[in-house]
C-alpha cells in the first residue's frame, strides 16, 4: 500500500479498506493533468522562494520523466498506489530522493483533485463541442443540397403538412447549436483554479494562486477555499449538458429508426452501420440509432448519480465526492462515441427522395393549402375546412392524392375549384410561399444557412 498519509495511525490499514477507498483504478485516468498542475504549482513554488530554482528543476524533470514512461509504457500505473496523486509522488521521491517530497508545499489533495478534475472536465467540454461541431457541418451539407427534397411533416406521428428535408435537418441544428452554446456557457463559468484552497482553509504559505491559474490557462483563482474544493457545480452543469445532448440525438435516432422501417422507407442506411439477424436473412438493423437511443438512459442515471451523491454533503471536502469521477467518465465517454458514430451514419445514409415526396402527398399533408384556396375564393374557412374534408375521403375511397383527383371530380364536391387549384397545392407552392423566419420556404431556410455557415465558420 502506497499512501500520503500514515504518521498519525499505529497499524496498517486492512486491504480490504484499502481497496474499498482506492481511487486508482479510475482516477489514473487524471494522470497527465495531474502532472500538468503539479508543475505548475512546483513553478509558483519556486517564483515565491518557497523552493529553490534547483528543487524546481530537480522535481520538473522528475515529473516529467514520469509522463512520458507512462505514456511510452515503460512504467505502469498500478493498484499498489491509493490513488493517481500517490502513484506521482511516490515515483518522484524514488527517482529524485527527498526533494521529492516538498512537490506537495502548500497543496493538499482536495485542492489537488479538484484542479485535476477541472482540467480534465475542460478538456473534455472542448473535446465533446468539436465532436458536435462536426455534427453540425455534417448537418449543413444535408440541409444545403435538400432545399427542394420535399417531405411530410408529422404532428402526433400522423402528416401533417409539407416541408422540406433542409427544413427538417434544421430543426436538430438548432437543437445542437443550442448545446455547443451550453458547453461554451459551462466551460466559461467552471474556468476558475481551486489550487491553492488547500483542505478547505487555503495555506500559511505566500502561494501566488494568480500565477497558477493564469499558467494554467484559468480566467482566475476561485474566491472562497471552501466552495473551492466541494464545488461540483460545473461537472453537473456538464453531465446536464450532455444529457440534453443525448436526448436531441436519442430523437433524432428515433426519426432514422422510424425512416429506415419498411413502412416509411425514407432512408436506407448504410451497410456500415447496421446489421443483420442471426435467423432473418432480409433484415437490416438501424443498430447504431438505436443503440444511441438506448444510451441515452445510462447518461441520465450519471447525471442522477452525481446529483444524488452532492444533495445532503456539508461543507466542506467529503469522501463521497470520490463518486464523481466513475459517472463522468463513463457519460463523456457515452456521449462522445454517440456524435462520433452518429455523424458516421450521417454522413452514409442514403435519402429517399421520390418515397419522402410520394409520401407528402398520399398523406394530404397539402389539405390545409386547398382549404386556403376556397377561403381565398371567398369561401367562409368553417365551410372549406368540411369541403376539404369531403375531399380527403374522397380520395381514400379512390387511393389517389387530391392533385390525382381530375377538376371535374373537384368542381363535383365545390364548384369553386379551376384549374389553378393544382398549382395552388403542389408541394412546392405549399412549402414555398410560406416564407416567415423559421419556416420551410426557399427565402427562409436559404437565410437559416448562411446563419449556419457563419456560426460554423
Amino acid at each position: 500500500m502506497a499512501t500520503l498519509w500514515g504518521g498519525r495511525f499505529t497499524k496498517s490499514t486492512d486491504q480490504e479498506v484499502f481497496d474499498f477507498n482506492a481511487s486508482i483504478s479510475f482516477d489514473k485516468r487524471l494522470f497527465s493533468w495531474d502532472i500538468a498542475g503539479s508543475v505548475a504549482h512546483v513553478h509558483m513554488l519556486g517564483k515565491c522562494g518557497i523552493l529553490t530554482i534547483e528543487e524546481v528543476t530537480a522535481i520538473e524533470e522528475g515529473l516529467q520523466s514520469i509522463l512520458n514512461d507512462v505514456n511510452e509504457g515503460k512504467l505502469e500505473i498500478t493498484s499498489k498506489y491509493e490513488d493517481v496523486h500517490s502513484f506521482v509522488e511516490a515515483n518522484l521521491i524514488d527517482r529524485i530522493g527527498e526533494v521529492g517530497k516538498k512537490l506537495h508545499t502548500g497543496r493538499s489533495r482536495n485542492d489537488q483533485v479538484a484542479l485535476d478534475m477541472k482540467l480534465y472536465t475542460r478538456d473534455e467540454i472542448d473535446g465533446v463541442a468539436e465532436l458536435l461541431k462536426e455534427l453540425e457541418h455534417t448537418l449543413l451539407t444535408i440541409i444545403k443540397n435538400n432545399t427542394e427534397t420535399y417531405m411530410p411533416g408529422f404532428t402526433h406521428l400522423q402528416k401533417a403538412q409539407p416541408v422540406t428535408l433542409a427544413h427538417y435537418f434544421s430543426a436538430y441544428m438548432e437543437m445542437f447549436l443550442r448545446d455547443s452554446d451550453r458547453l461554451a456557457d459551462i466551460r466559461k463559468r467552471m474556468n476558475y483554479s481551486p489550487l491553492g484552497a488547500g483542505a478547505l482553509a487555503g495555506t500559511t504559505y505566500p502561494l501566488d494562486r494568480e500565477m497558477v491559474a493564469k499558467e494554467l490557462g484559468f480566467t482566475a483563482a476561485t474566491s472562497n477555499s471552501m466552495d473551492s474544493v466541494s464545488d461540483r457545480d460545473y461537472l453537473i452543469e456538464f453531465l446536464s449538458a450532455l444529457s440534453v445532448i443525448m436526448m436531441h440525438l436519442s430523437r433524432f435516432s428515433e426519426e432514422i429508426i422510424i425512416w429506415n422501417s419498411n413502412e416509411y422507407r425514407f432512408v436506407e442506411i448504410d451497410d456500415a452501420f447496421s446489421t443483420g439477424s442471426s435467423i432473418m436473412p432480409q433484415k437490416k438493423n438501424p443498430d447504431i440509432a438505436e443503440l444511441v437511443r438506448g444510451k441515452t438512459g445510462r447518461v441520465y442515471g450519471d447525471l442522477m448519480g452525481l446529483l444524488t451523491t452532492m444533495k445532503s454533503l456539508p461543507l466542506a471536502y467529503n469522501k463521497d465526492m470520490q463518486e464523481d469521477k466513475e459517472g463522468a467518465f463513463d457519460a463523456i465517454d457515452t456521449v462522445k462515441s454517440c456524435l462520433h458514430l452518429f455523424d458516421g451514419m450521417l454522413k452514409t445514409i442514403k435519402f429517399r427522395k421520390e418515397v419522402m415526396e410520394k409520401s407528402a402527398m398520399m398523406g394530404f399533408t397539402n389539405a390545409t393549402d386547398a382549404a386556403d384556396y376556397l377561403v381565398k375564393k371567398g369561401v367562409a374557412f368553417r365551410d372549406a375546412h368540411g369541403i376539404i374534408g369531403t375531399l380527403v375521403l374522397t380520395c381514400i375511397d379512390k387511393n389517389c392524392s387530391i392533385e390525382d383527383l381530375s377538376i371535374e371530380e373537384l368542381k363535383k364536391i365545390s364548384p369553386v375549384f379551376e384549374e389553378d387549384v393544382y398549382e395552388a397545392i403542389s408541394l412546392k407552392t405549399c412549402v414555398e410561399k410560406r416564407l416567415t423566419k423559421g419556416a420551410p420556404g426557399t427565402d427562409a431556410i436559404n437565410e437559416a444557412i448562411r446563419r449556419y455557415e457563419a456560426l460554423l465558420s
